[in-house]
């Protein structure tokens, strides 16, 4: 586990040197969070209540999906297109035969992305919003925790989905397009435009149970302490539920493609 420790941290150093990147996207997220706060000021102001959030809260929600968009990753970004890459020009075969799991591997540099993200362009945008807007922060200390466990949790099932994404190029010729219909499919159904519990009828339920309701969805009805007592351990056991599916998906396709190349170097 050492190894995958050191990995994570060199993710998170890696992003920390884009420091001129990381100022023009806590700026970008900012401008964002105001435009869509204002948004959500003029629905709200017609439908209160809506989705069972009042004003405050569907304030917090714009600003937690700021904090939260580069470090889910709701639109893609991160280890994907290095990993591609590296299968294109034949070179994962070298990753392949490392005494290290592949899966694991990637799985740590992207916790240490993430780690940077939520720290470097999470903080500020939120700080930000509840300076201009009265947000409705968690009363409890408790929360807190519980809401970065949720944030971790979805990270392993934003990394997971996109992990699938990326060994789509052992079979695919170019692995750009599955990768911009999942980016456009996690921004749609993490809840990142509106919140999911504003969709109407079945599309409603659905979008709730897909894997991409975990990246922002339900981390902001933990913070806002919609989840609590056996609801935020049924929460949790959603997003858990989730990212062992996918992991043990993406541990079946590794398999199938660390035999494809096994196969082809014969």
């Amino acid at each position: 586990m050492r190894l995958y420790a050191v990995v994570a941290a060199g993710g998170f150093r890696r992003y920390a040197t884009y420091r001129i990147a990381t100022v023009a996207g806590v700026f970008t997220n900012t401008v964002f969070g105001f435009i869509m706060a204002y948004t959500y000021i003029a629905l709200w102001d017609e439908r209160p209540q809506l989705g069972g959030y009042d004003m405050s809260q569907a304030l917090t929600y714009v600003w937690l999906g700021q904090a939260l968009l580069m470090t889910c990753a709701m639109m893609g970004g991160g280890f994907e297109d290095e990993l591609m890459e590296r299968i294109r020009t034949g070179d994962i075969a070298v990753d392949l035969y490392r005494p290290a799991d592949l899966q694991l591997w990637w799985l740590a540099g992207d916790l240490g992305r993430a780690a940077f993200h939520l720290l470097g362009r999470g903080i500020v945008p939120m700080v930000l919003g509840a300076l201009a807007f009265d947000l409705a922060l968690p009363g409890s200390f408790w929360t807190w925790p519980a809401f970065l466990v949720s944030v971790l949790l979805g990270v392993v099932v934003s990394f997971a989905v996109r992990y699938l994404v990326a060994l789509s190029a052992f079979w695919l010729m170019d692995g750009a397009g599955a990768t911009q219909v999942v980016g456009l499919a996690g921004l749609f159904f993490s809840g990142m435009l509106l919140p999911l519990n504003l969709f109407p009828g079945v599309l409603g339920e659905v979008a709730r149970m897909l894997p991409w309701s975990s990246l922002l969805q339900v981390p902001a009805d933990v913070f806002l302490g919609k989840h609590t007592g056996w609801g935020l351990v049924e929460a949790y056991a959603f997003q858990a539920g989730w990212a062992l599916a996918l992991l043990t998906a993406g541990r079946f396709v590794q398999v199938l493609a660390t035999r494809r190349v096994v196969i082809q170097g014969g």
